[in-house]
């Protein structure tokens, strides 16, 4: 099963983390992909200063909602 880490420390909260969740979860049951990924919620990732930190397989990268469809289009499904 695919693992996606979302930061909902301070910053990341203050910054949309909420919103990508959903955003992601919104994907994830639109594709029916429930069985093969998993959206989790972590503390701090280390990256702080940009967006909302995202960890999948070992791999930082910072979404905001508007580029979380690119991110699972481009990132997620290709993983699966």
């Amino acid at each position: 099963m695919l693992e996606i880490h979302v930061c909902i420390g301070s910053s990341c909260h203050l910054k949309g983390a909420y919103q990508v969740i959903n955003a992601l979860k919104e994907k994830i049951e639109k594709g029916n992909y429930e069985d093969k990924i998993v959206v989790k919620g972590a503390f701090c990732l280390g990256q702080c200063t940009k967006a909302v930190s995202v960890k999948m397989e070992d791999e930082l990268f910072s979404l905001t909602e508007d580029k979380v469809e690119d991110f699972f289009n481009n990132e997620v499904l290709r993983r699966l």
